[in-house]
């Protein structure tokens, strides 16, 4: 009798592992194609913005986003977007909005990896605010990859007097107001679902960039808002991939295949543009990485990430 039972439990785990691992699989892969989708996102805005202000890039990438987003809304249905936590959504969505507001002009202004390296270095700076505003435990294991971090964030600012008149700084502070994003979302998700976080964000950021159009409209050309509508385009579908991913797999399992997008975006901005890292972004994209990694697997990240 005993050993039929061994045999079942020894199939069953077996069973249980494989599906985990084909989990896991799928979500690597849903994670790498939302980073491509990101990288491709910030490869549309870069070349808008050499026509467009930063105002009306933000405009069209939240507007023309939400309208990819309706189907997606309709699909699950309107009933559940009622909430009892306006103001946590209202600051997740004006952190959001200024991250992106900064991501989009650290893209006009710098080389697109680099612009995207330093939005991804948002995980350091989520274990800070997590810390200070949450309350979590920190540990010597998360001091040392924030050290890290910041070190690999000395290079990408390159070193020297030039470092203080950098649009680099500004394509830092995106990463800070994403990573207080990010840190909304995570004290969200204890009540709110996913659909109802994203359709406050879509909703809100359209609504507050439509005010500087008062000043700062330019009707664009059909190219470049075909550009703009596939900005919006790939990142909800970035969005909705990682979302996905997320709910497949644990985030320290994901979340290192998301530092892909800075590979795709380096990868662009040679094609188009004939940009070509230099060493001081080579290890300072080094020891982010690594820095973000260790982030991941020291605390459970938020289940939505949405790096604009």
């Amino acid at each position: 009798m005993i050993q039929p039972q061994l045999n079942d439990y020894h199939s069953r785990s077996c069973s249980q592992n494989h599906m985990h691992s084909r989990h896991l699989l799928r979500g690597a892969y849903c994670a790498i194609l939302a980073a491509l989708m990101f990288a491709a996102m910030g490869a549309a805005v870069r070349h808008a913005s050499a026509y467009l202000p930063n105002e009306m890039t933000v405009f069209l990438r939240n507007s023309l986003g939400f309208l990819f987003l309706l189907p997606w809304l309709y699909q699950k249905g309107f009933a559940n977007l009622k909430t009892k936590r306006l103001a946590a959504h209202v600051i997740r969505s004006l952190s959001g909005l200024t991250a992106m507001y900064c991501f989009f002009y650290a893209i006009a202004h710098l080389p697109l990896a680099e612009a995207v390296l330093l939005n991804y270095s948002s995980p350091i700076f989520i274990a800070i605010i997590a810390l200070l505003w949450l309350g979590e435990r920190s540990s010597l294991k998360l001091v040392f990859a924030i050290v890290i971090g910041f070190i690999g964030l000395c290079f990408i600012l390159k070193p020297g007097i030039e470092m203080f008149k950098s649009a680099a700084w500004v394509g830092l502070l995106s990463a800070v107001f994403a990573a207080l994003s990010m840190v909304t979302i995570r004290n969200l998700s204890s009540t709110e679902p996913t659909l109802r976080i994203v359709f406050y964000f879509s909703l809100t950021a359209t609504l507050i960039s439509a005010v500087p159009m008062i000043w700062a409209w330019q009707t664009p050309s059909w190219e470049i808002l075909l550009v703009m509508s596939f900005a919006g385009f790939s990142a909800t579908c970035g969005q909705l991939l990682l979302t996905y991913s997320y709910s497949l797999a644990p985030a320290p399992q994901i979340g290192p295949y998301t530092y892909s997008a800075v590979v795709f975006a380096a990868i662009f901005g040679w094609i188009f543009w004939l940009e070509a890292p230099d060493l001081y972004t080579l290890i300072g994209a080094t020891l982010i990485i690594i820095s973000g990694s260790i982030t991941l697997h020291t605390r459970s990240m938020p289940r939505l990430t949405e790096p604009d």
